[in-house]
């Protein structure tokens, strides 16, 4: 989902080292046809690979994912009494990738705190013919002071792993909550979603939108008391990131900055990128390789 890394959601992310997963896991789970229960409680989202069909063109009012477009994000997090600037750089690249049956389109997130490379990931996101959002999984690397430190991945219908939604095609406030995915440990992603608010207006450095939905986002492993704010406006995804609760502890936020429409080489640099953080994954022999989408341009990266 560059969090998509804004961080889409908070999480407790388990380092180890990637190569060391190369010999292990068989595929596992598989679709869920009905809601389920994850290990740790709560309801998982009705998965069917049946109910997808040109599912990376990702269109979504409140959750585009448009190939070459780029959202810069700036703000800061609240890390031991002291305030560290943040940055993330949100690419949704040209590049997809097909996971539990279903085609996705594969989003690159970097975050950096204090100037320096903190998080690279690849996220893999898909819509469903209700026009739903889903994240069928992600895959993380963690970075100290810019080196590489190593990661951590989860694939829906792997290992026990199951596909949750981003946004719903129609959210409306005092309807349910709803899984965003389940991975159990090391990845430990229990995240769970609902809809607060909806037409509010907000303001970021990018702009003034209008008709902005509120969502909050938390899970398990923070508590009750720990949450994320998700503010989304129609035809642009999410324009900033907010938090509330004495539990929360990245107290994290974040404003969208810039939108960005990458050039050919541009986009052909951000799909390297991704290309070679699925390569030094474990899924990258466990599951198909990202290709490039039909009818994208070819361009090579510099």
């Amino acid at each position: 989902m560059a969090q998509v890394a804004i961080t889409l959601c908070q999480r407790t992310t388990a380092l180890a080292v990637l190569t060391i997963f190369i010999c292990f896991g068989l595929f596992s789970g598989g679709a869920l046809e009905k809601k389920s229960k994850a290990p740790e409680g709560g309801t998982l989202e009705a998965f069917d690979p049946n109910n997808f069909d040109n599912s990376a063109n990702v269109d979504n009012k409140w959750f585009p994912l448009q190939p070459g477009t780029q959202l810069v994000y700036k703000g800061f997090t609240q890390e031991d009494e002291k305030r560290v600037p943040a940055r993330v750089v949100q690419t949704v690249t040209d590049l997809t990738k097909v996971v539990n049956g279903v085609r996705t389109v594969v989003v690159w997130d970097v975050d950096y705190k204090n100037g320096k490379l903190h998080e690279s990931e690849i996220i893999f996101l898909a819509q469903d013919k209700d026009g739903n959002v889903w994240l069928l999984g992600e895959l993380v690397e963690i970075y100290e002071d810019g080196d590489f430190k190593g990661g951590s991945a989860w694939i829906g219908g792997m290992d026990g792993s199951s596909p949750g939604i981003m946004m719903k095609a129609d959210p409306r406030p005092g309807t349910p909550s709803y899984s965003q995915g389940y991975a159990p440990p090391p990845f430990n992603w229990t995240d769970r979603a609902t809809v607060e608010k909806a037409g509010q207006k907000v303001c970021v450095p990018a702009g003034c939108y209008k008709d902005v939905l509120v969502i909050v986002e938390g899970s398990k492993g923070e508590g009750p008391d720990a949450q994320q704010l998700k503010y989304y406006a129609p035809g642009v995804g999410y324009i900033k990131v907010g938090w509330r609760g004495k539990g929360e502890k990245l107290r994290e936020i974040l404003e969208l900055a810039e939108i960005v429409k990458l050039t050919p080489d541009a986009l052909a640099k951000a799909r390297a990128e991704a290309l070679e953080i699925e390569k030094r994954a474990y899924l990258y022999g466990r599951t198909p390789p990202a290709e490039l989408m039909k009818g994208a341009t070819n361009a090579k990266a510099q």
